[in-house]
């Protein structure tokens, strides 16, 4: 005979009858095949199966694996006589025999019935009858002792008649137990109803909370995969970049090779013929008949080669030292090299002093590089990549051409002078008194003609021995007279300045607050270097190296122009100022 308790293991969990051909998930439950075969089949559509009993999820429809020991178990049990049921619940207070079910029970008893003692059960109307309970005393009053029958809708409490009519809650409002109860159940049902729309609601929301996490999860892996794509193609493409241009190099290696090999045999028959033309001068020389001498001297001159005993073709020389350069060093150090020689060298040709022609003809496919080398103007031709790096670092170098930089009179002092090529102002102790005007300085101050509102511009100044002097940039707007107008007091210029009252050591000043700098003035020549559109002013020394001093960042409003102020000095602005395509590195 089976238990209760056996029978209750012996159920699914999902028909709630015995097992019937039951199945075992992975995780260790069963299930009848049937049920189990349901709830998979409505799961078909999501991200993943459950077990019903613990939740587990499967990424792919689980195996059902038969239980046979588990349905043989379900059989037996099915097969056999129903066993008596226990009596748990309530017991007839009257059969002491055996323990009876109770049907009802009676208030005014006190006493719990069987349908045998209910039949014989007084039918008066003091004896009233409830379902089977336990907790009789409950049901009565416990100040009169007689059956609870009415509720006080004042006190929210449940009262018997003594009490509404002679005790505590005499005149109040009452309601019978089954209406209060009616009232209070339409409430329930009124927030059950709530509660299961905000339950309904917040199982949507779950679904598309899932969904959205499903659908971002999808997108994530989708942009892991293009950029794995992605970095992979790169990284092909650098490969095969790197494999040309290291065959473009070689290629080009063999080509300088090859044309220096061509040059060097060159030499060696212009070598030769020199020496046959030394020996036939030689023997010449030690010829004694003036007359031999005098014929035979007209041949040689005519070839002309040894003529100028100057020496030999410059250019060859050349082409081999420089294209030797080129191609032993690396990008870097060219770069650097010509950097250093367009802003270190004097001999440099021009302004621009690495200059670039395109080619004459289309075969001749190498840019030309003009040099001013030794004694003379040297033309090499530059080679593929190198020669392409080299024409941009020169363009960023020197940008689109110097302008010249001019001091104007109409602002200046009355108390310094300027040169007449406008690049000099000079203190004075007895300038000459002209008028004021607008635009004029009181004192020791010169603006420059030309303004600078965009791009990126540089422009070096050389201080003779100066007890105090400025240099910088301001607006137009800026003060003429007063403490005001010195450029670095106001918030409308920018300075550098120095002399001899300062031990000549550098400081810079901007709305009146200065920066000083420990070390000392290590040279007479200082740069300007203005990014109108980054909002940086820059301050440089110009020695070996260039050594930069400060740099003011803000956001220009109006243009700008060049200030000079001098006391007991002068200030020569050197060269041209440079217009800058990229700033100087």
């Amino acid at each position: 005979m089976a238990s209760a308790g056996l029978r209750k293991e012996l159920e699914c969990s999902i028909c709630l009858s015995l097992y019937t051909d039951p199945v075992t998930l992975r995780c260790g439950h069963n299930f009848c095949r049937v049920c189990i075969d349901q709830v998979l089949n409505a799961q078909d559509g999501c991200r993943a199966y459950s077990c019903p009993e613990c939740r587990e999820e499967f990424q792919v429809r689980p195996a059902l694996l038969r239980n046979v020991t588990l349905r043989n178990v379900a059989e037996n049990v099915r097969s056999s006589p129903p066993q008596q049921e226990e009596v748990t619940g309530i017991c007839c207070t009257y059969c002491i025999h055996s323990p009876v079910p109770a049907v009802k029970s009676c208030l005014h008893c006190e006493a719990s019935l069987c349908d045998d003692h209910l039949r014989v059960h007084s039918k008066g109307p003091e004896h009233v009858l409830t379902d089977p309970s336990t907790s009789l005393e409950n049901r009565k009053c416990s100040v009169h002792k007689k059956i609870l029958e009415y509720y006080c809708t004042e006190d929210a409490a449940c009262i018997c008649v003594t009490c509404s009519l002679a005790g505590e809650h005499r005149g109040h409002q009452v309601e019978t137990l089954d209406e209060a109860s009616e009232k209070k159940k339409k409430k329930l049902r009124n927030v059950l109803q709530k509660l299961t729309t905000k339950r309904k609601e917040t199982v949507e929301r779950v679904h598309r909370m899932e969904e959205r996490w499903r659908k971002a999860q999808e997108k994530v892996t989708g942009e892991a995969e293009r950029v794995t794509a992605l970095f992979i193609d790169l990284r092909r493409r650098l490969d095969d970049l790197e494999k040309k241009i290291l065959s473009e190099i070689s290629r080009q290696e063999m080509e300088v090779s090859l044309s220096m090999s061509n040059v060097i045999k060159k030499l060696e028959i212009e070598k030769d013929d020199l020496s046959r033309k030394m020996k036939d001068i030689e023997e010449l020389c030690n010829m004694t008949d003036p007359l031999t001498v005098l014929q035979d001297l007209c041949d040689p001159e005519e070839g002309g080669r040894y003529k100028d005993t100057g020496g030999h073709d410059k250019t060859h020389d050349v082409d081999v030292d420089v294209i030797t350069g080129l191609l032993c060093a690396g990008f870097t150090e060219i770069i650097t090299y010509l950097h250093n020689i367009s802003s270190a060298k004097p001999k440099i040709l021009g302004p621009k002093p690495l200059i670039f022609r395109p080619p004459q003809s289309p075969s001749q496919d190498l840019p030309v590089l003009g040099i001013k080398h030794g004694g003379g103007d040297v033309k090499v031709r530059t080679f593929g990549l190198v020669g392409k790096v080299i024409s941009a670092r020169c363009e960023s170098i020197h940008g689109e051409g110097p302008v010249d930089l001019l001091l104007d009179v109409n602002t200046a002092a009355n108390n310094i002078l300027v040169s007449e090529d406008l690049k000099t102002t000079t203190w004075a102790f007895m300038a000459p008194n002209c008028p004021y005007t607008p635009k004029t300085f009181q004192d020791y101050q010169v603006m420059s003609t030309r303004s600078f509102s965009s791009g990126r511009h540089y422009w070096d100044v050389e201080i003779s021995k100066s007890l105090q002097w400025r240099v910088g940039m301001c607006y137009p707007s800026i003060d003429r007279r007063g403490d005001q107008s010195f450029i670095g007091n106001n918030n409308k210029s920018w300075c550098l300045y120095g002399g001899k009252v300062y031990n000549d050591q550098y400081s810079v000043k901007h709305d009146g607050k200065e920066i000083h700098f420990p070390h000392q003035i290590s040279s007479g020549r200082v740069r300007i270097s203005l990014d109108y559109e980054a909002g940086k002013l820059s301050f440089y020394e110009l020695c070996d190296p260039i050594r930069h001093l400060h740099t003011f960042t803000t956001t220009f409003t109006e243009p700008l122009h060049a200030v000079l102020y001098v006391y007991k000095g002068s200030i020569k602005i050197l060269g041209r100022s440079v217009l800058l395509k990229k700033p100087l590195s």
